[in-house]
């Protein structure tokens, strides 16, 4: 038997640790990991000697911005970014035109993907229509998303449909979604701290980015803190799987430990701004280019040994996309300017460089882009690990390749980055979706089309039984 693909000679990073051998591809998916002097027929060979073999990254926290603003980026743009970032597997989000919150909006998104994707795909709706939730739930769908937010002098990155603020509400769709097993995100979000904390800012005349910056932290973070011990406790209550996005406080990652601790299902996640694009120099010189938002010191510390201690489970980008005039404004104006950054292209590469820095060990950092998102979300074996019967959806890269980001390598149609200009000491060179390569050699080589509903087994033999019918 020939199989398809031996990649030879490379460091790889499975489930038991970083190990020498060669990995065998056959029909997208590894067929094994031998020593290099076993002799089996490939019908090709990637040499990847002085190289890692990597998990592709699994990121649950995408805006693809399609449909509805594809003037920032669309499905295939962001698919493009995540072939070169090594990302195999995204999670599009909800705040989109229409909001997808029904069969009707989710259908369209899966139809989107099914076109134009390059990478595998799934898609966290809103769950703001009761009775539209476990209808949703069964058409593959691996989580739910909704915000606690209302925006305050503008309509967008978080449309109506997509917000849920009453806790009452928020418990009873809990409990709905409880009884689907689906993983709950939650931007965690306390909106009537914020509409204090907001109007003292802006009264000042303080709406600049040094002002939006300072109330989204004000008092230490309380509006994450209080959002955050709520949305534990509901879950608690109603045994709802929940996952806190965008974590960045010091009492909110106190509070996950605490809620593990306690037997409650919580995963966290930490978005590339937190522990790389967060400081006040960034805001200083970047301003609404930075925001996001700003993390002080103290909360940047606790963030990292978060990452470090397994307390902040999973790495996923927040890629959120804005044209420079969508940003400019924020300059006089920030309120008004589009909040949130690009990311997803280079995050993987910047935890490549943390760990050459010391800062986080590698298989920590692979676990939180990949092997844990798979498995909190629905893809245990299937995704985010190199192990016999897994797909083949895999990274290479040079751990000791020093090179600067610049606009002009940006993939995205805003053509800008927050990172350029700065030096980092690790470089993908190819990325593979189910065995096929996706991005090699500095072009992103994936068909749109390529990418397939990245589904529990589950419910992939259910729409798989549906299609022979």
């Amino acid at each position: 038997m020939t199989i398809d693909l031996r990649i030879s000679g490379g460091t790889v990073v499975t489930p038991a640790g970083p190990e020498r051998a060669d990995v065998l591809v056959h029909e997208g998916r590894i067929a094994g990991l031998v020593g290099p002097d076993v002799a089996v027929d490939a019908a090709r060979t990637i040499d990847a000697g002085g190289r890692l073999v990597l998990p592709g990254m699994v990121d649950v926290h995408v805006h693809t911005r399609e449909p509805g603003y594809e003037h920032k980026d669309d499905i295939l743009t962001t698919t493009r970014q995540a072939a070169a970032g090594g990302v195999t597997t995204i999670f599009g989000m909800p705040n989109l035109n229409p909001p997808t919150v029904d069969v009707e909006t989710l259908t369209d998104v899966f139809e989107r993907y099914a076109e134009t994707s390059i990478v595998d795909w799934n898609h966290n709706p809103a769950p703001t229509k009761f009775d539209e939730i476990e209808p949703m739930a069964a058409m593959g769908i691996n989580a739910f998303k909704i915000y606690m937010v209302v925006d305050t002098g503008r309509t967008y990155p978080h449309p109506a449909g997509t917000g849920i603020h009453d806790h009452g509400h928020l418990l009873q769709i809990m409990d709905r979604i409880a009884t689907t097993g689906k993983r709950f995100i939650v931007h965690p979000h306390d909106q009537a701290l914020m509409d204090y904390i907001e109007g003292e800012v802006l009264a000042r005349g303080e709406n600049t980015p040094q002002g939006y910056a300072s109330a989204y932290a004000a008092r230490e973070g309380v509006i994450w803190d209080t959002a955050i011990d709520v949305v534990l406790r509901l879950a608690e209550a109603s045994g709802c799987p929940v996952h806190i996005a965008h974590i960045q406080t010091r009492r909110s990652i106190e509070a996950v430990r605490r809620a593990k601790a306690a037997g409650i299902d919580v995963t966290c996640e930490v978005n590339h701004w937190a522990p790389f694009l967060s400081t006040w120099h960034d805001v200083e010189t970047l301003g609404p280019y930075a925001l996001s938002y700003w993390v002080p010191d103290d909360n940047r510390a606790a963030v990292w040994e978060g990452m470090r201690d397994g307390t902040i489970d999973i790495a996923s980008s927040d890629h959120a996309p804005h044209t420079r005039e969508e940003k400019e404004i924020g300059w006089t104006e920030m309120w008004s300017a589009h909040t949130g950054t690009p990311g997803i292209q280079y995050y993987y590469e910047l935890m490549l460089d943390a760990v050459n820095k010391g800062q986080l060990e590698l298989e920590r950092a692979v676990d939180m882009v990949a092997r844990i998102p798979a498995e909190k979300f629905g893809l245990a074996g299937v995704k985010g690990t190199i192990q016999v019967g897994a797909d083949a959806d895999l990274v290479i890269a040079d751990p000791a390749h020093e090179w600067t980001i610049t606009n002009d390598d940006v993939l995205s149609k805003i053509g800008w980055t927050p990172y350029d200009g700065r030096t980092i000491s690790a470089r993908i060179e190819r990325t593979l979706v189910r065995g096929t390569e996706v991005y090699a050699d500095g072009e992103v080589v994936g068909a749109p089309g390529h990418g397939k509903l990245a589904a529990a087994p589950v419910a992939v033999a259910v729409a798989a039984a549906a299609e022979g019918n």
